[in-house]
């Protein structure tokens, strides 16, 4: 007949359970507290608020991933430069962790630096790269820059290896912008980003957008991006401001599910073109 197990091993036993039970808590506190340090990182090095120009809506939205407790590094971030036009970026750093993060805030930050040595967007992207290159990370990013005269409504956009943005105009046109871009920062030294140029106008949306937004379980980039315009068609036409059009989109991206945080920034014309600061030339 087999042994019964005496009560030292049933004690044994337990003890070790509880061992291993504490152990996991542990794990999981401390890595709750490695998310909550890098959510609230992430959210300190975004921007609190948003230029606005005459006749120019900005609006942006944020959602965390849905699954799994990666964080990203995500980012958006508009600002005024030195001669009067306005800064946009979106973008997104290569790995879901807290370094991944905090190589987000040195893209940002070195973005709005060089800014006020370069506007030119395509120029920026280039010594954007140099410079995180010079760091010596093996992290990269991907990124689209442009850059908006509120006079004109003229926009400049470059691109490194980022998805494209979408645009919609007031009398029912839509579509996936088609520029040619280039890689992503920190990867190939001596790079060119080639500059697109397009036009804001009245009652017209340009949305900036990282893939989280796009791209699920359920849903490819293609099908993703053809979502967003279909929604900012229909937000043209029906004359729908910036910040509602923003919140859709990532309406949007939530009901899909997605995998990875999602970033929106979205520039509307409301009709009136705006001024630049007294003495600054077009």
């Amino acid at each position: 007949m087999p042994r019964k197990r005496t009560t030292d091993e049933d004690d044994e036993l337990l003890a070790r359970l509880g061992s291993l039970t504490a152990q996991a808590r542990e794990r999981a506190e401390l890595q709750r507290t490695r998310v909550e340090l890098a959510i609230a990182l992430q959210r300190g090095m975004l921007p609190r608020d948003l230029p606005t120009p005459r006749g120019v809506r900005l609006a942006v939205r944020y959602a965390p991933a849905c699954h799994g407790l990666n964080v990203g590094g995500d980012w958006y971030d508009a600002f005024t430069m030195p001669d009067g036009r306005v800064g946009l970026s979106v973008g997104d750093v290569q790995g879901h962790n807290i370094e991944a993060t905090a190589f987000m805030g040195q893209v940002r930050v070195g973005l709005r630096a060089l800014a006020s040595v370069t506007g030119e967007p395509g120029e920026l992207l280039a010594r954007t790269n140099e410079l995180l290159l010079a760091l010596g990370s093996d992290l990269f990013a991907t990124c689209t820059f442009m850059r908006l005269d509120p006079v004109t409504g003229l926009l400049e956009s470059a691109r490194a290896g980022h998805i494209p943005c979408v645009w919609a105009t007031a009398d029912g046109r839509s579509g996936v912008a088609e520029d040619e871009g280039g890689p992503p920062l920190g990867v190939l030294e001596h790079v060119a980003y080639p500059v697109t140029r397009y036009r804001l106008t009245k009652g017209g949306f340009f949305v900036l957008l990282t893939d989280g937004v796009v791209e699920g379980p359920s849903l490819s980039v293609e099908e993703g991006l053809d979502q967003v315009v279909r929604l900012a068609g229909v937000a043209a036409v029906a004359g729908m401001d910036a910040g509602s059009l923003a919140a859709a989109v990532i309406r949007g991206a939530e009901r899909v599910g997605h995998e990875d945080d999602a970033a929106v920034l979205v520039v509307g014309h409301d009709g009136v073109l705006g001024s630049r600061a007294p003495g600054v030339q077009p």
